[in-house]
């Protein structure tokens, strides 16, 4: 298929390399220790959702700057309508802004809540809740956060316990949830409760909740990492009141609703760009000077030819990226090619990891940046894959749904 940009799309193409060119605030740069998130849309060093509420003024103010300069154009949540603070954006426009501000390593701002719940509530959210939330999404003014794993529901999401049970106008909520990326910056949480414990199928007693982080009873907690880092955080609930009001969808209903929000899966291209950016790093350094060492002749051979095919990987990405979005660009909603995308990237970068750390033997063990080849970026990498493979749904779940959904295979 031809993805070369029309006429149109390369001039917006400009005209977003123009913007964040004279928009980006100088001085909101890359913090080296800033390693919060897994997601592969994060750009390094900039953590959005912590920089905006940083005890670093420059930081926090660098982080507001930018999410007011993207608000204005409506470009943090591009394809919504312009009435709740979007740019009207054709699904192609979305993926050519988002790969451009990829590539020009600047971070993306509020992104589950303007890429997920904000579709979501489009669909299925009442006028008031859309009016309530959306416009302050898409101002940069309230972050989200998705609160649907539990310590005994991951893959299995279907049988998660956090207990809903109706008082008047109000839900009393009590349990738990495991694994909420950012969770601890959230303003706001969207949270799958039980509201039906004797359902027939336990996905029909399920109901979507939107939940005020700062509700009494709501105990956030951070997760600390293999890297140390604390990207997750634990979520408890503790007879927290919620009304009714802020139910999403009908009760008994939310696994629908849900199905519906995880539909809203990006295309894939920060992946691959992010790849795309450390492929050519490696590669950069590795004819350096400083780095041409360390392909010697017993193993250069090996990690040459890897590279090579890690590269032809990235172009894979890609192309199950552009495929996703012209999908999207023809009113379709994306199924199993979420699935795809989703095996594909995590499974391509641990492989990148460990390529990257192959080629520095065992330099590729040294931890801090500055007394390490390439500031130790494939050993950060390596330990960031670690998890690629089960976060938003395990490598075994995506192949099941590869399987049944879209090679219309039998069930086991």
């Amino acid at each position: 298929m031809n993805w070369e940009d029309t006429p149109q799309e390369a001039a917006f193409r400009d005209e977003v390399r123009a913007f964040i060119r004279d928009s980006f605030p100088s001085e909101y740069r890359p913090d080296p220790e800033a390693q919060q998130s897994l997601e592969p849309e994060d750009v390094w060093g900039y953590e959005w959702p912590v920089d905006r509420v940083s005890e670093d003024q420059v930081r926090r103010e660098g982080a507001r700057k930018w999410a007011a300069a993207l608000a204005e154009r409506g470009w943090i949540a591009p394809r919504w309508p312009a009435e709740y603070g979007g740019a009207g954006l054709s699904a192609t426009e979305e993926f050519i802004l988002q790969e451009e501000m990829m590539r020009a390593r600047v971070p993306t701002v509020n992104g589950i809540g303007a890429f997920l719940l904000g579709p979501t509530l489009l669909k299925h959210g009442t006028d008031e809740q859309r009016a309530e939330h959306l416009p302050r999404i898409a101002r940069g003014e309230a972050t989200w956060a998705q609160g649907f794993s539990e310590p005994g529901a991951g893959s299995d999401l279907a049988s998660l316990r956090t207990r809903a049970v109706r008082d008047g106008d109000t839900y009393v909520v009590n349990g738990q949830k495991v694994w909420t990326s950012l969770g601890q910056y959230a303003d706001w949480l969207f949270v799958l409760v039980r509201t039906d414990p004797d359902a027939e199928k336990p996905h029909r007693g399920i109901t979507f909740l939107l939940v005020d982080a700062t509700t009494p009873g709501v105990t956030i907690r951070p997760i600390e990492d293999i890297r140390g880092a604390a990207p997750f955080a634990e979520i408890f609930f503790e007879d927290v009141r919620v009304p009714v009001a802020n139910r999403l969808g009908e009760e008994n209903r939310g696994w629908y609703v849900a199905m519906t929000a995880l539909s809203f899966e990006r295309a894939g291209i920060g992946a691959t760009v992010k790849y795309e950016q450390a492929l050519s790093e490696l590669v950069g350094y590795l004819r350096s000077e400083e780095g041409k060492g360390f392909l010697r002749e017993d193993w250069g051979t090996s990690v040459r030819g890897e590279i090579a095919r890690r590269y032809t990987e990235i172009r894979v990405l890609y192309n199950l990226a552009r495929l996703t979005v012209s999908k999207q660009a023809a009113g379709e909603v994306p199924g199993y090619e979420a699935s795809v995308n989703q095996l594909f990237s995590a499974e391509l970068h641990q492989r990148l990891a460990r390529t990257g750390a192959k080629a520095f033997g065992q330099y590729g063990n040294l931890w801090g940046r500055r007394d390490a080849p390439l500031n130790a970026a494939f050993t950060h990498l390596c330990l960031d894959s670690v998890a690629a493979t089960f976060l938003g749904g395990t490598s075994e779940i995506q192949r099941n749904v590869i399987a049944t959904r879209g090679l219309n295979l039998p069930r086991g």
